[in-house]
């Protein structure tokens, strides 16, 4: 994870500055042929709780409503410039709710830390970090990096007894999160510090959305060796 946010920082952004368009188109190949994935895997789990689908509906509101916030705030938010141990605190938070959404699949963390508005100071302070050696806003980037540690082991243990006591209820609220994703997807390009146009017709690209599928597909084909070699 700290590897490939440090790659991010790095050399992401920059591809998602200048080519966001067919990286969203990506993106979305990834999750939309990722719902199938899902609904397979737990077939035995979704089939005959119709009733559950409620939750599907919720997961997708959150996803939905997080975008729509995110949207409202911009590309602006808290400045990391001075000391303040409130926003450190307020930091800590944002890292705890952010890394809920990596673990789980269809909430973009970079959405719920631009909900809070620290996303942006975020990378800054990052690049100040790596690129300038300037290390004022470190308190900042302790304090995110210590919620995400916090976060991790409160959610891990959330997500396993739901799955535990509530899988069906659980699964169906993934899905939901994972559908809504595709939305949120679509919305990417609007959080730029140039902000464009959310992704439309005109702006996808077939063959990285393609691009997705097939990705998704190897690796799905290395799951099933991997599993068979250790069945044997």
């Amino acid at each position: 994870w700290v590897i490939g946010l440090l790659g991010s920082m790095l050399v992401l952004s920059k591809i998602f500055e200048s080519h966001i368009y067919i990286v969203s188109s990506l993106f979305l190949g990834l999750t939309l042929f990722a719902i199938p994935v899902v609904v397979r895997e737990e077939w035995k789990t979704v089939k005959g709780h119709w009733s559950c689908l409620i939750f599907t509906a919720i997961g997708i509101a959150i996803v939905v409503l997080l975008s729509i916030l995110r949207n409202m705030i911009g590309s602006g938010g808290v400045s990391f410039e001075h000391f303040n141990i409130g926003l450190i605190l307020f930091t800590f938070v944002a890292g705890m709710v952010a890394i809920s959404a990596m673990v789980l699949p269809g909430i973009s963390g970079s959405t719920i830390l631009l909900a809070f508005g620290v996303y942006v100071p975020t990378i800054n302070a990052v690049n100040d970090i790596l690129k300038e050696h300037n290390f004022s806003a470190l308190p900042y980037i302790i304090a995110l990096a210590l919620g995400i540690i916090v976060g991790v082991i409160l959610i891990i243990r959330a997500v396993k007894s739901a799955l535990e006591k509530h899988r069906p209820a659980s699964i169906y609220t993934i899905i939901g999160l994972m559908i809504g994703s595709l939305y949120a997807i679509t919305q990417g390009p609007t959080t730029l510090d140039e902000p464009l146009e959310a992704m439309s017709l005109s702006t996808f690209h077939i063959i990285p959305f393609i691009g997705g599928a097939v990705i998704l597909a190897g690796l799905e084909l290395i799951r099933y060796f991997l599993e068979k070699k250790n069945i044997k």
